[in-house]
């Protein structure tokens, strides 16, 4: 139903790791919220994008998926980056909505050769086939969201911290 290119160079997809949580109370915010937990896609729905994504503790926390879009919370810790990485066949729309970056994007790994702070208010736009990265350069975490079309995720996924991903994606690899 839902499409999910598999030669991502990204650690998450290099892995096949996601953490899909059936529970409705998935989705934990930093202060009392109406966001509905579960991820949205494929009904209508309506949010306040800017206090989702400044509510949000998770990693990564898919809020709407369909077939063709698909929309993420992020929130990237003090010192810390999303992870160098490329979609071949996604573009990739990123919001600032709280705290400073360094967006980092080129044609290879080896060749980050447009860089650019950011913060609040700040867009990014991603094509397809451009690495990739986003590093938290201020002094709480960097709050955002990202549009994926297609989408990138499972439907549902959810990340708690980008440790916890890498240390499970460093588990399969055993």
């Amino acid at each position: 139903m839902y499409y999910y290119p598999h030669n991502c160079h990204c650690w998450a997809c290099q892995t096949g790791y996601t953490n899909i949580n059936n529970s409705p109370n998935i989705y934990q915010t930093s202060r009392n919220s109406d966001i509905r937990s579960e991820d949205q896609g494929g009904k209508p729905f309506v949010i306040n994008i800017n206090k989702a994504a400044k509510d949000n503790i998770t990693y990564r926390t898919a809020i709407w998926t369909s077939n063709f879009m698909q929309v993420t919370l992020m929130s990237i810790n003090v010192g810390d980056d999303i992870g160098l990485e490329v979609h071949p066949h996604t573009d990739q729309f990123l919001r600032i909505e709280d705290g400073n970056g360094l967006v980092m994007m080129g044609s290879s790994k080896n060749n980050l050769t447009y860089r650019k702070q950011v913060s609040d208010d700040d867009a990014i736009m991603v094509p397809a086939g451009t690495w990739h990265n986003l590093k938290n350069i201020g002094n709480k975490p960097l709050k955002l969201y990202s549009i994926y079309a297609p989408p990138h995720h499972p439907f549902g996924t959810i990340e708690q911290t980008k440790e916890d991903v890498m240390h499970e994606s460093n588990n399969l690899s055993l």
